[in-house]
């Protein structure tokens, strides 16, 4: 059984090369400048997000009224009103369901944006740190 050796420890501590600290920091920073730019895409996505919902909600109260004051003021017979609720109802789930897919697709354009930026930087550091860990380097 070998025991520890103090002298081949001390030896492979000083076979090890400092890595170039100024590399890492300018590596760390631009870590750094990546996620803030993909907080930015992120936050810009909930926001459009939150805007394109309202937008969503003040024409469908519109659209909802009016065709309350059709309804209400149309002359007819009470089956051609049910007619009537039901092509609104059919219309007003189209609507709803072509809503939803928008909001799905900003969702996922947002989402893959800042991903992206991530991902890309992610690559970009595994590469600097493989120049990095170089002898000589």
């Amino acid at each position: 059984m070998s025991g520890f050796n103090m002298n081949e420890m001390m030896k492979g501590f000083g076979q090890m090369q400092m890595p170039d600290m100024q590399a890492l920091a300018e590596a760390h920073r631009r870590n750094l400048e990546a996620l803030a730019a993909a907080n930015r895409v992120a936050m810009e996505g909930a926001q459009a997000l939150a805007r394109r919902n309202m937008e969503i909600l003040q024409q469908t109260m519109t659209e909802m009224t009016e065709a309350a004051q059709r309804l209400a003021s149309a002359e007819a017979s009470p089956q051609a009103k049910a007619a009537q609720q039901a092509e609104m109802l059919k219309s007003a789930y189209e609507r709803a369901v072509s809503n939803m897919k928008e909001i799905a697709d900003l969702i996922q354009k947002s989402n893959g944006e800042a991903v992206g930026l991530l991902n890309r930087r992610f690559t970009e550091a595994m590469e600097e740190v493989k120049t990095l860990m170089k002898p000589g380097s």
